[in-house]
């Protein structure tokens, strides 16, 4: 039976609580209780907890030993909805949900407040909107029937749930952290970048590497800065536009292999540096806040410590607990089989059935065991590279596997003509002409107006890889999920997601069991999200004590 309370958190710890019937009605009379720990831990018989915001409950919980099994985020369950009405970027709040039922001026919703380095009780101290109790009652109520109003509402029901069990998988994640060893970070900086100098100054060997590539123009040129590189080589006679390496691997300078590698240990050195380390890492854990749904196709974001954009070499740095090991899985080619999946094309699904690799069998069948133009065409009808050789390689695909190719071609017309396009389970991109949905196309300068067709072209290429990418996006919600029920009876946490990975932190005893368990909860997941389909989502998987020797 899924029994359900709305509870809410009061000043001074208390917290006022109700259960509810399945169309979101009181089942009985409002509590108002002196604890919000007490409250929750003595009803182990709820299976899900309904609040306002699991941002704002949840940590509390944690902090005390209380875990749950299920939530329901009205905040974040209102923003999906918004979404999928066509009115994503309005204002998600309880409070603003209140105000639109209530017709009322609706309240901006509070900047997303950045994760503090090393500040734990930020946690506790997020400021919201006050929304009287009987007010979220008919919020969530409100939501139950705007679920029944989607496209698909039993799918509508399922993304907003796996988002709420998301973010319950976020705040453990942060409670638990990622190992990392202080020590292997220090000594990883000094072999990079030498010793530091007094004061502010840069270490040794960016400061070598700086009077290399002055040496090489003749004159002083302080590499940091792009614009006085850019009138460096200028100077010396090469017209380069920009200091990315793609650019200047093709100058023929003395200046460009000093440069290059002064770019990637700044780089280093800025983002993951001594003061990076003082900041971010405590107590052998990086906590970097990890945000569910941070991005309109659902990839996640972190709120702090560029924690989703870990160099392979800092890598290094995390490592597991003495007896304990990392168990680190990527689940394989994601995308195509996503495709697959959401397209039904039975001669893509059947390629995808198999573990092996996608792009190998892609080739056999179209591109004549070519498995490098197999692998560029399927990403090409991906991402949208559909002129020059990439219409070439879309016809191909399109005569072998029809439907998969129709299905992100539908997307793309549908996305250049301004309407709306969803994920398999209802996730939905910004409406034509809204900032949010202006700042992802790539390609137009903002000053182009709308009606141009390179706008439409760049909106097209979008909800092209929007409906495959935020599909992936839906099933790792659901992976979370199963996988969070599976390591419940073990020692076993999880510590890191990023797009298709996952990173447990386990006793090494345990590891096996680990291993096993993502793959059971990738299969689940891809039954509970696209139904029944023979496609593999097939994991590589290494168990490791240091995280860079996982790839």
């Amino acid at each position: 039976m899924d029994e359900r309370w709305l509870i809410a958190a009061e000043e001074g710890g208390g917290a006022m609580l109700v259960a509810l019937h399945p169309d979101g009605q009181p089942a009985g009379e409002i509590l108002r209780e002196p604890d919000l720990v007490t409250s929750v831990a003595s009803r182990p018989q709820v299976t899900r907890w309904v609040w306002r915001s699991s941002s704002e409950i949840y940590p509390r919980l944690l902090a005390a030993g209380v875990r749950v099994e299920r939530c329901y985020d009205i905040e974040n369950t209102e923003g999906l909805l918004l979404g999928h009405e066509g009115r994503l970027g309005e204002p998600r709040s309880a409070a603003a949900a209140w105000a639109r039922l209530s017709g009322r001026p609706v309240p901006p919703d509070p900047p997303l407040r950045a994760v503090v380095p090393g500040e734990q009780s930020s946690l506790f101290e997020i400021s919201v909107e006050p929304v009287p109790f009987e007010a979220l009652l008919r919020v969530y109520a409100d939501q139950i029937r705007r679920h029944d109003l989607a496209e698909y509402p039993d799918r509508m029901r399922l993304l907003t749930a796996s988002e709420s069990s998301a973010m319950l998988v976020a705040a453990e994640m942060d409670l638990a952290g990622l190992p990392w060893s202080a020590d292997a970070h220090r000594q990883l900086l000094s072999e990079l970048l030498g010793e530091r100098f007094p004061g502010s100054g840069e270490p040794r060997r960016l400061t070598e590497l700086a009077d290399e590539i002055s040496a090489a123009f003749g004159h002083r040129v302080r590499p940091e800065l792009p614009a006085d590189v850019l009138k460096a080589f200028k100077q010396a006679g090469h017209q380069v536009k920009s200091t990315r390496k793609w650019e200047l691997e093709h100058v023929d300078h003395p200046a460009v292999a000093p440069l290059l590698e002064y770019k990637k240990l700044y780089r280093i050195y800025t983002a993951n540096g001594w003061s990076w380390l003082n900041d971010w890492v405590h107590d052998g854990r990086f906590r970097p806040g990890f945000v569910p749904g941070g991005t309109v196709s659902g990839r996640w974001i972190t709120n702090g410590g560029g924690g989703l954009q870990i160099p392979k070499v800092i890598r290094r740095a995390v490592v597991a607990d003495p007896g304990w090991r990392l168990v680190v899985a990527d689940a394989s080619q994601l995308e195509p089989r996503v495709l697959a999946a959401i397209s039904r094309d039975r001669a893509l699904m059947e390629v995808a059935s198999d573990p092996g690799d996608l792009y190998k069998a892609v080739s056999d069948q179209a591109f004549s065991g070519d498995r490098a133009q197999a692998k560029i065409a399927v990403l090409g009808a991906i991402y949208g590279q559909t002129s020059g050789d990439g219409l070439k390689n879309l016809a191909m695909l399109r005569k072998r596997f029809p439907q998969a190719v129709a299905y992100v071609d539908d997307a793309a017309r549908a996305g250049e003509e301004g309407r709306l396009v969803r994920t398999y389970l209802g996730r939905t991109c910004p409406p034509s002409g809204h900032p949010l949905d202006e700042a992802l196309l790539e390609g137009p300068p903002a000053d182009i107006p709308t009606t141009d067709p390179r706008h439409a072209r760049a909106r097209g290429r979008f909800t092209r890889n929007f409906v495959v990418q935020g599909s992936a996006a839906d099933w790792a919600l659901l992976l979370l999920a199963a996988l969070r029920q599976s390591l419940t009876p073990l020692k076993a946490e999880l510590v890191f997601h990023q797009h298709d990975e996952v990173i447990v932190h386990c006793p090494t005893e345990e590891a096996d069991q680990v291993t096993e368990a993502i793959q059971q909860a990738s299969n689940l997941a891809g039954t509970l999200t696209f139904g029944p389909t023979p496609t593999n989502f097939t994991f590589t998987t290494a168990t490791v004590e240091v995280y860079a020797d996982a790839k």
